[in-house]
């Protein structure tokens, strides 16, 4: 199912990033509905990578957070111009930064299931670190390139 039927809105952004908290900040920018909720939405996404890394391999992270700001998770795709390091065995350079509803629990685990089931593609991944700019990683998104059956 495309993210855009999952979410509100998807965003997408080529990003200098010096690490991993301005990649956060950057992120939280993106995903407020206001501005008052941004500083919110950073500190829930830092809270998260608290707990443990989001990081789940092959350079990605899907760093989450609640909002109680929102009716409808929104999420952020950044590929980073140069790799940073967010806590896993390896430096991330695609970050897909995700916000939902506080009331979402279900919701929010079928999520970052999809979320991770689409960037565990090789052709996926490759496809947006080859991507020109954020209108190209959306189109990606929109219509991911899939690895062809055996």
């Amino acid at each position: 199912m495309p993210l855009n039927d999952l979410m509100a809105a998807v965003s997408t952004r080529v990003l200098a990033a010096a690490d991993r908290d301005s990649a956060l900040r950057a992120a939280a920018g993106m995903l407020a509905c206001r501005e008052a909720a941004e500083d919110a939405l950073f500190h829930s996404l830092r809270e998260r990578e608290s707990v443990g890394s989001t990081a789940i391999g092959h350079g990605i992270a899907i760093p989450h957070g609640r909002s109680s700001t929102l009716q409808r998770p929104r999420g952020v795709l950044l590929r980073l111009q140069r790799p940073v390091d967010f806590g896993g065995s390896e430096p991330v350079d695609l970050v897909f930064a995700m916000a939902v509803p506080e009331h979402y629990t279900h919701q929010h685990l079928m999520l970052l299931s999809e979320l991770a089931e689409i960037f565990s593609d090789a052709h996926v991944r490759d496809a947006l670190r080859a991507a020109a700019d954020g209108d190209a990683l959306k189109r990606i998104l929109d219509h991911p390139p899939r690895t062809p059956a055996p």
